[in-house]
């Protein structure tokens, strides 16, 4: 007899900043994020993700509907908040950790991070395809969850960058190699020094981001990719696995980096951190805005 694995793990758990459906006509799993205050990485948002990567794994990519199995074929990352991917690391946190010389707090919060970023990085051990649907702005932490799925379509004018290094500082948690792997060690260092927001136009031309759609139509380029990927699945798959084997990030190596980012984090004096904290504020900032712009008009009179 056949185990039946319950699904709720994958679909009804209960998230705070996550939001999962599954399209079963399309094999297609979507992991949105969903965070009600500042859209950035919070532990709890990288516990959720966690949770949701395992419960994938143990049912082995199968959502049982009307008690037939149905494969996940495609696992996609975005976002529910209009405007917004994710607007990076969770910085108030890291100022208070650094200010504190608390290095065992800040290895923790990297070790969690490259957790969630192995996890999609290896498609959860499954045959399956990972994209990252970028509808908004993407930045720093953000930036690099979206570098780790296979296939990156982005809705053009989104703005994308690691501005970490305007405060001394850099992207430790995947952002190297995962730039290194997909555009060579120039081209990737240019990205992480300049501190420069980049337009998904612009990524798009200098191929980080894989399909450069219109706004309001990535949804429907998600779909579009599917359809048209269908017919050289099995291909495309084939490629994936020759370039996890000619090209592997290992999670030790991953761990490394996180070891040199909290170092170097340790080392930023007052003034770094000054920085850092009108990045903290732009974030509280962006958040405001963005409640603003949801707040329904009201008629007067």
């Amino acid at each position: 007899m056949e185990l039946v694995i319950d699904t709720a793990a994958l679909l009804q758990a209960r998230y705070t900043q996550l939001a999962t459906t599954f399209d079963s006509s399309h094999g297609i799993l979507w992991t949105q994020l969903n965070q009600q205050e500042i859209p950035c990485v919070t532990l709890q948002l990288l516990q959720e993700l966690q949770h949701h990567h395992e419960a994938i794994e143990t049912t082995g990519g199968i959502i049982w509907e009307q008690g037939q199995p149905v494969p996940v074929r495609y696992a996609v990352l975005s976002s529910l908040k209009p405007g917004v991917f994710n607007l990076g690391g969770q910085l108030s946190l890291f100022r208070d950790l650094i200010r504190a010389k608390n290095r065992e707090a800040l290895m923790h919060y990297g070790v969690e991070c490259i957790k969630v970023q192995f996890s999609r990085l290896n498609r959860f051990n499954l045959p399956l395809t990972t994209i990252g649907l970028v509808q908004g702005d993407a930045l720093g932490g953000g930036f690099e969850g979206v570098l780790v799925c296979d296939v990156i379509i982005a809705e053009k004018g989104c703005l994308m960058g690691f501005p970490e290094i305007l405060f001394n500082l850099f992207p430790g948690m995947g952002a190297y190699n995962l730039l290194c792997r997909k555009v060579g060690v120039a081209l990737t260092e240019k990205l992480l020094l300049s501190g420069k927001m980049y337009s998904s136009d612009e990524l798009h031309a200098l191929g980080v981001v894989d399909v450069l759609v219109d706004p309001g139509y990535g949804v429907q380029s998600v779909y579009d990719y599917v359809k048209s990927s269908e017919r050289r699945a099995n291909g495309f798959r084939a490629v994936q696995q020759v370039r996890q084997r000619c090209s592997p990030i290992g999670y030790e190596e991953l761990l490394g980096v996180v070891g040199i980012w909290v170092d170097a984090a340790l080392r930023l004096n007052e003034r770094d951190l000054k920085v850092m904290d009108r990045f903290v504020r732009s974030q509280e900032k962006a958040f405001l805005a963005h409640q603003v712009e949801l707040i329904p008009a009201r008629r007067v009179g």
